[in-house]
C-alpha cells in the first residue's frame, strides 16, 4: 500500500487516480479517503486525483500521543503529501475538518495551492459556541475511549446536520456509517483532543483571510447550521472567495449531493485553470447599503 512520511515520522496512506493537474482531497473527521469516491470517480477523467487518510485514520499511522495531533500538523501533512509526491502546486479540496486544514494550508502555503475548496467548515467558531464545542470534543473523546468505535458511530452518524443525508440516500448513509465504525477509536479520540478542540475560530483569522488571493470556493449545506455564519464571514473577508449554499442539505455535502457538488467543483476548477476566477471588485465593498451615501 502506498505511504509517505511526514516531517515528524508519521506514515500517511494515500491513493491516486488519473492524470492531469493534481487535486488533493482532505477528508472530514467522520470520513476517510473513501468519502471522496464520488469526486475521484468523476474528476479523475481529467485530473490527477489524490486522496489520503489523515494521521489517526488507518491504514495511516495512529500516533499514541495527543501532542502529535494539531491544526498545524493537519496543514503540514498536506504539504508533506505534496512534497512526498514531488508536486509543486495542487488544487486542494477539503470538507469539515479537512476544510479547515485546506483553509489553513492556503493561509500558510499560498504558493502551493492553485485553488482551495473549503466545504462545511467552521464548527465551534462562533463566540457563543467556542467553549461548548471544546467541551463536546472532550466528551466525544471519552466516549470513543470507553465505548469503542462501533457504538460511537451508531450515535454520531445521526447528528443534527447528518440526518439530511439519511433522509435523501439511506443506502449511501449506511455505507457512511459502516465506514465510520471501521475507524480507530484511539486515533479519533486523539484527533478530537488535538485538532478539533484546539483549532482556532475562523473569526480569529480575519487579518490573514483579508490578504489571501488564492481562488477559493466555500460550500455549505443550508442546514449545516454551525458553518453558515463562518462561511459568510470568509466570503465577506477574503477577496478571492465565493460562497455556494446548497438547499435542503446538511454537513457531508459531497456525499449527500454528489452531482451538485461535482458540478460546482468542476466549474470552479475550470475557471481557475483558465485564469478567469475573479477577485472581488472593490466597488462591492461599501459602508452604504445602496451606494448612494458615504
Amino acid at each position: 500500500m502506498p505511504h509517505l512520511t511526514t516531517d515528524d515520522g508519521v506514515q500517511l496512506y494515500y491513493e491516486e487516480t488519473g492524470k492531469g493537474a493534481p487535486i488533493v482531497f482532505v477528508h472530514e473527521f467522520a470520513g476517510d479517503l473513501r468519502s471522496w469516491e464520488p469526486q475521484v470517480r468523476y474528476l479523475s477523467r481529467r485530473y490527477r486525483c489524490i486522496a489520503f487518510n489523515a494521521r489517526g485514520f488507518p491504514p495511516s499511522d495512529v500516533p499514541p500521543e495527543v501532542a502529535s495531533y494539531s491544526q498545524a500538523r493537519a496543514c503540514d501533512d498536506i504539504r508533506a503529501l505534496l512534497d512526498g509526491l514531488r508536486i509543486d502546486k495542487a488544487h486542494i479540496v477539503g470538507l469539515s475538518m479537512g476544510g479547515l486544514a485546506t483553509l489553513h494550508f492556503g493561509l500558510t502555503y499560498p504558493n502551493r495551492a492553485f485553488s482551495l475548496l473549503v466545504g462545511g467548515a467552521g464548527y465551534g467558531s462562533e463566540t457563543g459556541e467556542r467553549e461548548k464545542f471544546r467541551a463536546e470534543a472532550v466528551v466525544i473523546a471519552g466516549k470513543l475511549e470507553e465505548e469503542g468505535m462501533a457504538s460511537f458511530a451508531q450515535a454520531y452518524a445521526y447528528g443534527p446536520t447528518r440526518v439530511q443525508f439519511e433522509a435523501k440516500d439511506p443506502r449511501g448513509f449506511l455505507e457512511f456509517k459502516a465506514m465510520l465504525a471501521q475507524h480507530s477509536a484511539k486515533g479519533s479520540a486523539n484527533t478530537q483532543l488535538g485538532v478539533q478542540r484546539e483549532r482556532p475560530s475562523i473569526f480569529d483569522l480575519e487579518a490573514q483571510l483579508a490578504k489571501l488571493s488564492v481562488p477559493m470556493l466555500i460550500v455549505s449545506g443550508d442546514e449545516d447550521w454551525p458553518c453558515l455564519l463562518p462561511g459568510v464571514f470568509i466570503k465577506r473577508t477574503c477577496p478571492s472567495a465565493a460562497l455556494l449554499v446548497i438547499p435542503n442539505s446538511g454537513h457531508a455535502i459531497n456525499l449527500e449531493e454528489p452531482a451538485a457538488f461535482n458540478a460546482a467543483l468542476e466549474n470552479f476548477l475550470a475557471q481557475v485553470d483558465s485564469g478567469r476566477w475573479p477577485m472581488r471588485d472593490p466597488r462591492a465593498v461599501s459602508n452604504s447599503i445602496t451606494g448612494m451615501t458615504k
